[in-house]
């Protein structure tokens, strides 16, 4: 579990930067119907990530305010 709070802005950064390069890898993919299984890949890893960046950031508000 992430306790640190530089540890969670690091890996916020990292799954946010890995969320910013899958746009741009499924809006190519988009543009090829061949691709349509690697693309609903990419777009579940994307949402995935989202999900995940939202308890990083959940973890990052004080609990006073929680």
């Amino acid at each position: 579990m992430l306790t640190d709070r530089d540890t969670v802005l690091r890996k916020l950064h990292e799954l946010r930067s890995e969320h910013r390069d899958l746009d741009t890898v499924i809006g190519r993919l988009a543009l090829h119907p061949m691709d349509q299984l690697q693309l609903q890949r990419l777009k579940k890893r994307k949402l995935l990530l989202k999900d995940e960046i939202s308890w990083l950031e959940s973890r990052l508000i004080p609990d006073s305010i929680a």
